[in-house]
């Protein structure tokens, strides 16, 4: 049995806030392994625990235990119980970092041209990315950054209002996403997934590519405490960007 304590810190850490139920029980066990409040190999309340604590279907807690396990942050043994599993180690290449800092860095200039700024009803995908609704009203951007006035980057972002209220007002005023982002929803998590892709006609209009040259495009998904803030698309020049990293080991 897990102790009446953990329920209970489990119920309190759901959020109010109009996302799918089963998305609102993840996001409050994934804040719970990210603040310590349960350690790794904790063994985490059933199902049926779960179920009595919470007042949700079996179902939606099924869904939530299984897309946990899926993504790394739960171990379930069967016969045994569901366990929190090590925490995952990123690599510094993959730290978020403002655009501009990183260009003015090595002492370049930094540009950017808005091509989209607009608030518009989340589809299917971008409702589960942000853990909101379908249709609910989310801030879409899609800009353009230049090094030295050669493009580098395509920055698609789709924004949580619920965590940056004046989203579409800052960028306008010519601040990078990440300026304002980071003083109004701290950063307290993040995830990337990396992929190469064949350039669509227009991202090679966009980024000024030759004929068949690939993309470099980094999935992101930052949170401030419990709430995603933003999902976002970086598409970079196969030929003008790599990633770097550095590790130490300790063995």
């Amino acid at each position: 049995m897990v102790s009446q304590q953990i329920l209970s810190q489990l119920s309190a850490a759901i959020s109010d806030t109009p996302a799918p139920i089963y998305q609102r029980v993840k996001q409050a066990i994934i804040a719970q392994i990210r603040t310590g409040v349960w350690q790794p190999h904790q063994r985490v309340p059933s199902e049926s625990e779960l179920v009595n604590e919470l007042g949700v279907s079996r179902m939606t807690i099924n869904r939530a235990l299984r897309e946990l396990t899926s993504e790394g942050f739960l171990i379930r043994m069967q016969g045994v119980g569901t366990f929190v599993a090590e925490a995952k180690v990123y690599t510094p290449m993959l730290e978020v970092h403002n655009i501009a800092d990183e260009i003015a860095e090595r002492g370049h200039r930094h540009s950017s041209k808005i091509l989209l700024c607009e608030a518009r009803p989340a589809n299917g995908d971008q409702a589960m990315q942000l853990g909101i609704t379908r249709g609910q009203e989310m801030f879409y951007s899609q800009i353009v950054h230049y090094e030295n006035d050669l493009p580098v980057q395509i920055e698609e972002r789709c924004v949580n209002p619920l965590t940056a209220p004046d989203y579409l007002r800052e960028v306008f005023n010519h601040n990078t996403p990440y300026d304002y982002l980071i003083k109004v929803a701290p950063l307290t998590a993040g995830e990337h997934r990396v992929e190469a892709v064949s350039a669509s006609e227009t991202q090679s209009r966009y980024l000024q590519l030759k004929e068949h040259e690939p993309c470099l495009v980094i999935h992101r998904r930052t949170w401030s405490g419990n709430q995603v803030v933003t999902s976002a698309r970086l598409i970079y020049p196969g030929s003008r960007y790599q990633l770097f990293g550095r590790f130490t080991s300790h063995g």
